[in-house]
């Protein structure tokens, strides 16, 4: 009987129909297996995963595959987005086997746990080095009914060695400037100049360490860190990692052959684009580069347009295939998103086709699959489209006045026309602005990919960061109102009334799978960007609920964090990653709103615990930064402060709102901004500071000193100036 009827995760849902017997992650499931003296066949993968779709079309819709699984094993599915922990535990033990991992991961276990074989993806066929699924099943039921003292052995080993990875790190120190150097002269040596990412075959959005490398060149001046991030967001929003149509990035683009045009992985997630929008609007303010401008905003609307759910909350992603638009139900990767030549005359005409055709690299021998092209900017345009592009205008971020209100808020505004990847003129910026918006109405008919519409509550707080942030750097007040749509759903939803958190929900309703540490610490930074640019300390006290949960239940006696509560469910081990994968690692997350905190209320073991857990970054830092980025951003801001700006005024006062934004534009790595009236109790960085001769004033403070008030914008922006 297959159980995962009525279950709230899509992906387990679509195993529902299944011959395979799938079972959930739950107790019942390991003690069916005692009972059957059989082995549990644990599958785990994701909504959006494209090969996970393969492996369930080929083996578990199989009649005579389930069957077998049936009869030997009890199979259990697992969300990894729902269950992190579970999905960690047994991918290290994966990688620690195979020295490689990936969904969808394979792997059978005693009924008490104990992993002893593993995989990822199995053919319905073998093929050379890889056996078939089938054989793998059959081998593995052979070991267990005539080898199980071998099986027992291997097994208990392989637990006892993931229970002896325990890591502390409280006593390595805090960063230091070495630290920092050490590992922005690591990265060095990774990037590759002449194309600006990263190498190697398979490029992944590098969303933390852009965030270190732009902190690191605003607290120390160095300009090859600057460099270094222009490098690669020009690289990404170039290419076809970027979606030219409807914004928004896919998960990882590779290279199928030297020279060859860079093809995506088509799938779109949550994280990547909230991430990557606050990066490329962290670009803009410390460069005033058009084009980060542009990604960044169409990067939000295209999460507001494509991820909103009815609730209020964010979808986590849009699956890679879709069906294809011949009517013939037949589903392919990318087909939502690729174009041939005909595709574009049927569209735009003979002459619009033709620019297009240009502008994007679409070719009539196709760069993707079938003769299709996935749009990317390519030749000169690559050159003229660099998002850190030193000419581009930047009035807009250093204005501070009312004029900000024209920043240009979709692709077709004139002052992109640098971006546009041509000669720059502002006829043909329009002419690609109409381009990009018929093309959009055109693949809007199309079948649409599919949408994992569960809410995560971690990476619904990275999106809350970065429309919170967006829409206070661009006037975009709808943005900020739609951050605080999904903030209000994760206090109404996800939070008890003892401030715990359910990692997911659906359809208004909470999953039964409780918060881990990533879910409290991105929810937390989220709630203390909506603070800053709303003025409304309510979310203040949202993340300190939160951060205290994480003192009393994530953090163990010599400062080290654990991904799942000290009360969770308890696996073979417990899981404790610091390192960053696509997403910020809880630990550091957590050090970095606790910091933030700290700053915010003078809390001294908030920052205690946040210095104690920046140990790793000392210890990782320069070995793997590129696996620490988030760590290493939050070092820079310990190293600045983090300052702590209060601006205190008439609310909607104009000089209030100009000292405001002037705040939330500084460039001080971590700065906290609390904005209100004096004394208005919203803030405690708003506790005793008056106005300054009537008029609205910002008090600046860092390491324990604080500034003269300063009631003009040029003198506050000095005052949040690194090296200040």
């Amino acid at each position: 009987m297959n159980r995962l009827a009525g279950v709230t995760s899509p992906y387990l849902l679509q195993h529902a129909d299944n011959p395979v017997d799938w079972w959930p992650w739950q107790p019942e499931a390991f003690d069916e297996a005692r009972r059957r003296d059989v082995p549990v066949l644990l599958s785990v993968g994701y909504s959006a995963c494209h090969w996970c779709h393969v492996m369930a079309h080929e083996s578990f819709e199989d009649d005579g595959t389930a069957a077998y699984m049936n009869e030997h094993f009890v199979s259990v599915k697992v969300d990894r987005e729902e269950r992190p922990d579970v999905d960690a535990v047994y991918m290290e033990a994966v990688q620690a086997a195979t020295g490689q991992g990936g969904w969808p991961m394979t792997v059978f276990m005693t009924p008490d746990g104990e992993p002893f074989y593993f995989g990822t993806y199995f053919p319905p066929e073998p093929r050379p080095g890889t056996p078939s699924f089938r054989q793998v099943l059959e081998g593995v039921h052979g070991a267990w009914t005539s080898r199980r003292d071998e099986v027992g052995e291997v097994a208990a080993k392989i637990t006892r060695d993931l229970a002896g990875r325990e890591l502390s790190t409280g006593d390595a120190g805090l960063p230091t400037d070495e630290t920092q150097a050490m590992a922005l002269l690591r990265l060095t040596r990774d990037i590759d100049p002449a194309t600006g990412w990263f190498r190697g075959d398979t490029r992944f959005p590098p969303s933390m360490v852009i965030e270190f490398l732009l902190r690191h060149h605003a607290r120390a001046g160095s300009v090859a860190a600057l460099e270094m991030a222009e490098g690669l967001c020009g690289a990404m929003a170039r290419s076809s990692l970027y979606d030219q149509v409807g914004g928004g990035f896919h998960r990882y683009v590779l290279t199928p052959a030297p020279g060859a045009p860079l093809v995506p992985h088509f799938e779109k997630m949550l994280y990547d684009n909230a991430l990557l929008c606050r990066v490329y609007a962290h670009l803009w303010r410390l460069t005033g580069s058009a084009p980060a401008r542009r990604v960044a905003l169409e990067t939000a609307d295209f999460m507001v347009r494509e991820l909103r759910t009815p609730e209020g909350g964010f979808a986590s992603a849009l699956d890679a295939d879709s069906a294809l638009p011949d009517g013939s139900g037949k589903h392919a990767e990318g087909a939502y998103y690729v174009w041939t030549p005909g595709g574009l005359r049927e569209v735009l005409g003979e002459e619009d086709a033709e620019f297009a055709m240009r502008y994007f690299g679409v070719t009539e021998e196709g760069t993707f699959e079938h003769g299709s092209s996935v749009l990317r900017l390519p030749g000169d345009a690559e050159d003229a489209g660099d998002a850190g592009d030193a000419g581009d205008a930047r009035d807009a971020r250093d204005t501070g006045d009312a004029g900000d209100a024209g920043d240009a808020r979709d692709a077709g505004d004139a002052g992109d026309a640098g971006d546009a990847g041509d000669a720059g003129d502002a006829g043909d910026a329009g002419r690609v602005a109409s381009v990009r918006g018929r093309l959009l109405a055109a693949r809007e008919e199309r079948p649409r990919p599919g949408r994992d519409d569960k809410i995560v509550a971690a990476w619904n707080g990275l999106a809350i960061a970065a429309l919170a942030e967006v829409g206070g750097y661009f006037d975009r007040p709808d943005l900020v109102e739609r951050a605080t749509e999904a903030a209000d759903l994760l206090v109404r939803l996800h939070m008890d009334d003892g401030a715990r958190l359910a990692r997911t929900s659906r359809d208004g309703r909470a999953g039964a799978n409780a918060g881990v540490l990533e879910d409290y610490a991105d929810a937390a930074e989220g709630f203390l960007a909506l603070a800053s640019v709303t003025g409304e300390g309510a979310w203040l006290d949202f993340a300190g609920l939160l951060l205290d949960g994480v003192l009393e239940r994530f953090t163990g006696s010599e400062g080290q964090l654990y991904d799942t509560a000290q009360d969770a469910e308890r696996l073979i081990r417990r899981p404790q990653d610091p390192t960053d994968n696509a997403a910020p690692a809880g630990w550091t997350a957590a050090a970095g709103a606790l910091l933030s905190y700290a700053a915010h209320t003078g809390s001294r073991a908030h920052r205690t615990a946040a210095e104690r857990a920046l140990g790793v970054v000392r210890a990782l830092g320069p070995r793997a930064p590129r696996f620490m980025g988030w760590g290493l951003a939050v070092a820079e801001a310990l190293l600045d402060g983090p300052r702590e700006v209060a601006v205190v005024g008439t609310p909607g006062d104009d000089g209030m709102r100009k000292l405001h934004r002037a705040a939330l534009l500084g460039a001080a790595p971590g700065a906290v901004v609390a904005a209100g009236g004096p004394d208005s109790g919203e803030f405690p960085l708003l506790a005793d500071r008056p106005l300054v001769d009537g008029k609205p004033a910002a008090y600046v403070c860092r390491h324990f000193v604080c500034a003269a008030p300063v009631t003009e914008v040029d003198a506050l922006r000095e005052e949040l100036t690194p090296g200040a």
